[in-house]
């Protein structure tokens, strides 16, 4: 530790979705004291239905949150295609890539937020309607280390040691600290959109595909799913990125509606649905790529600093991950931040990169390109259960994605360090 710096203490965290009340809930667990600060007025529930594989399972063990998890499972059976008439072209049974008897297991992402929320509101100060307006890096007045100074939207002026920004692909922290998000985001030629629809299709822990040249239309309810609730999920191609503030969601339904204008099957009664949907969601495809993610005292954390898009399924696990690795860190190194970042970044950007190039392959392949390249797909889809190598198929699909889910190697962190647990008390 340099004779100009403090052990870090009070942190900061913008962002109040996954990355941030985990990384809370381990830095309060070493000693650290966080606050969380989140623009939306409550805490956002919404949102589709995510993997925890691999390392992410493990983490959620030592976080002590895994039953819970467990028992929020989405606990899907499988999926099926159907053509423009409804018809089922081929179904696939949910266990024919593993899940929950691997180890791993899928919940949606409100479940997750609540459940890390409802496990560190007692411990954590949350500042719920609020954002950061403003960062300054300063010294203390007495010259012993540095801080940042923050103001918030609402006025409020408050100084921290650390801050990390955890609030998604459209980070405003990231903005404020490295500049402007085109400079770093990486467009990967389609948009998704996502909403709680009324479940039309009658379906019971099942997701339905319908896919066009370009399109993919899928509809899924999940175990937990509220009686007569869908998700209704719309992904397109689009080569050129589209012109729309992230903020619009009327202009988000408006691209959404033009994507799909005029196509059939059960798509018009689908978008529909859109119109009334309070947690509409809209966005491009896309990777942050950045050449570090930190500068000073402040540091970006998930999607915010490397978003592996939807397409990748990783993105979640590698949010949890992340706050495992950072929090572990800091209290490593006794609340170095300088030497704790670069650790951070060093254990976890291998991992990042092997999962960007995994969800860059895999977006080509959510939006087909044909209709003979969707009728292609469909004869696989209706073969491969009984096909005699379908075991080897399904194996080389879960091992691909294990080898993503595990590309960070999880170390142990151990008790708190004695530096850590001094700053912690204000010595």
């Amino acid at each position: 530790m340099t004779s100009s710096t403090r052990p870090a203490k009070t942190v900061l965290i913008s962002g109040a979705s996954i990355a941030g009340p985990a990384l809370a809930l381990w830095l309060h667990r070493y000693g650290f004291a966080p606050t969380v600060v989140e623009k939306a007025p409550a805490l956002r529930t919404g949102g589709y239905k995510v993997d925890l594989r691999g390392g992410a399972i493990e983490i959620c063990a030592r976080m002590g949150i895994l039953d819970e998890v467990r028992a929020h499972s989405t606990d899907m059976a499988g999926g099926s295609y159907v053509d423009s008439r409804g018809r089922t072209i081929g179904e696939l049974p949910a266990e024919i890539f593993g899940g929950r008897e691997e180890g791993d297991d899928e919940i949606m992402r409100g479940d997750l937020a609540r459940i890390l929320y409802e496990r560190t509101r007692d411990d954590v100060e949350y500042l719920f309607g609020d954002s950061i307006a403003s960062l300054i890096e300063d010294a203390d007045e007495d010259g012993g280390g540095g801080g940042v100074t923050v103001t918030f939207e609402s006025g409020t002026v408050r100084r921290f040691d650390l801050v990390v920004g955890a609030d998604g692909l459209h980070s405003h922290t990231r903005r404020l600290v490295f500049g402007e998000e085109r400079r770093f985001r990486q467009h990967l030629g389609a948009y998704i959109s996502i909403f709680s629809a009324p479940n039309r299709l009658g379906l019971t822990r099942w997701e339905t595909y319908h896919a066009r040249p370009h399109k993919l239309v899928s509809v899924y309810a999940t175990a937990g799913e509220e009686a007569g609730t869908a998700k209704n999920c719309f992904v397109f191609a689009s080569p050129a990125e589209l012109p729309y503030d992230h903020r619009d969601p009327a202009t988000q339904k408006r691209l959404l509606a033009e994507a799909f204008a005029g196509d059939d099957w059960e798509i018009p009664a689908l978008l529909s649905d859109a119109a009334g949907a309070e947690d509409f969601y809209f966005d491009s495809i896309a990777l942050i790529r950045m050449d570090r993610w930190s500068r000073g005292r402040v540091v970006l954390l998930g999607d915010a600093a490397h978003c592996a898009s939807p397409a990748s399924g990783q993105g979640t696990g590698l949010a949890l991950t992340g706050a495992y690795v950072l929090a572990g860190e800091l209290a490593a190194a006794g609340g170095d931040h300088e030497r704790a970042f670069a650790a951070y970044e060093r254990v976890m950007r291998p991992g990042v990169e092997l999962n960007q190039r995994f969800a860059a392959s895999f977006a080509k392949e959510m939006t087909v390109s044909s209709r003979r390249k969707i009728a292609l797909r469909m004869f696989m889809v209706r073969t491969l259960p009984k096909t005699p190598w379908k075991n080897l198929i399904a194996k080389k699909i879960r091992d691909d994605i294990q080898k993503a889910a595990n590309a960070v190697p999880l170390k142990e962190y151990g008790a708190v360090p004695a530096a850590a647990s001094r700053a912690a008390k204000g010595f």
